[in-house]
């Protein structure tokens, strides 16, 4: 038997950081005594003046995180963290226009993108050229609900069916009951799931404008408390969250009925445009995405795309979504098919988790961002989805490009190493 290179680098590591016997006492149990931080839900810049007492870094990573306007914003940020210390500064770049022409969203867009990584930007402009020169990307929802799924545990199978029985019989009461919580979310259905004596009870919502993970999670908890206190079949116990939802996870249930908005977006990219925007022709990255749809299936992935998550992270960064929430919506397909001599290209995304309220979307830099998209406040949720998948599609374009034409590690060369 050969004993992979990794393996014995790995032991030759271990080896020389405990080469002697006084190394092994930094893996023990350490019960020195430290003073633990206590929560802080209401930021000040005396409490963000507390928290640095305790902490290394220095003056430099002091106005580097609590600079002067933070300061000024203390109370802006206190309902969106705990132990507010300061602000961190990720570069945004712009992509666009953007023409979309959706259901939801309709114009040329500016798309504000937070991130790090050079060539990111570079490249989904590019995708946003070739889409918009060829007349804009049609975009709609096709339908939308957030999961929640808690879980109810029972005495045995013959309980659990009997709970079942009495849901459906009350399922008027419990819509009530969840509704109640919310002005804007409504329980739209509600789908049990029995595994022997534990029951998961699919609660869908839409959510209005916002997101909706919180909103959901407090109608669901009164949902549950309802059943509890007026069913009469014994229950053991119950959790708000079964874990069956798919929540910030990518998941084959989501990928079959969605969490979130569903979202399809298309384009046909004239043969012209693909040579001389694009650098390669239309035959080369049907050739490209063959290959690729095959490594999608022999590595197992649940869907099939190059790479939405680095448009939704950036997009979600901007605009202050839960960005934990990429891990769900960086699901979903991607096709490209031959239509004459032109390329048709898609992108259908069962899971985008966005909001124009709500969350993170008020916080200063945030609002901005979502203010150049012209997408702020109500009445902007589902068409700040259509944007959210009108941008992976523009990001599936110009990566299928630069791979086709073996343009991609250059790309990232002059843009990332050598800039």
């Amino acid at each position: 038997m050969i004993v992979p290179f990794h393996v014995t680098e790995m032991l030759r590591r271990v080896r020389q950081k405990f080469a002697k016997p006084a190394d092994e006492a930094r893996m023990y149990p350490n019960r020195e005594a430290f003073t633990a931080l206590r929560p802080v839900r209401t930021a000040t810049p005396e409490s963000v003046s507390r928290f640095w007492q305790r902490l290394s870094g220095g003056e430099e990573a002091r106005q580097a995180l609590a600079d002067e306007t933070t300061l000024e914003n203390t109370s802006t940020y206190s309902a969106n963290i705990e132990n507010l210390i300061g602000t961190v500064k990720v570069p945004v770049g712009v992509a666009g226009p953007l023409r979309i022409n959706g259901v939801n969203a309709s114009g040329d867009y500016h798309v504000p993108l937070a991130t790090t990584e050079a060539a990111l930007v570079a490249s989904y402009a590019r995708g946003a050229h070739a889409a918009t020169k060829a007349g804009g990307i049609s975009t709609a929802v096709l339908y939308e609900g957030v999961l929640r799924s808690p879980a109810f545990v029972f005495d045995g199978l013959l309980q659990a069916g009997q709970f079942v029985d009495w849901v459906v019989a009350n399922i008027d009461a419990l819509q009530a009951t969840a509704e109640a919580t919310t002005r804007h979310g409504q329980l739209v259905s509600l789908e049990p799931v029995i595994d022997n004596n534990i029951v998961f009870l699919l609660c869908r919502y839409v959510t209005g404008d916002a997101a909706g993970q919180n909103m959901v999670t407090i109608a669901t908890s009164a949902l549950c408390e309802h059943a509890a206190s007026e069913c009469p079949v014994p229950i053991r116990a119950w959790y708000v969250e079964g874990n069956f939802s798919g929540d910030k996870k990518a998941s084959s249930l989501g990928t079959m009925t969605g969490r979130g908005r569903k979202v399809s977006a298309s384009v046909t990219l004239p043969a012209d445009v693909v040579a001389s925007l694009l650098q390669t022709s239309v035959d080369a990255m049907l050739d490209y995405g063959q290959v690729a749809n095959l490594g999608s299936l022999l590595s197992g992935q649940l869907g099939a795309q190059a790479h939405y998550a680095n448009g939704l992270a950036a997009l979600y960064i901007a605009t202050g979504q839960d960005a934990a929430c990429v891990a769900e919506s960086a699901v979903g397909f991607t096709r490209m098919e031959r239509r004459g001599a032109d390329l048709f290209c898609s992108v259908t995304m069962p899971n985008i988790l966005v909001g124009s309220v709500g969350g993170g979307t008020g916080l200063p830099s945030q609002s901005a961002c979502l203010r150049i998209l012209g997408l702020q406040g109500s009445g902007h949720g589902a068409a700040l989805a259509e944007v959210a998948a009108a941008l992976c599609l523009c990001g599936e374009i110009s990566i299928v490009a630069a791979m086709a034409a073996g343009h991609f590690a250059r790309a990232h060369e002059s843009l990332a190493r050598k800039r």
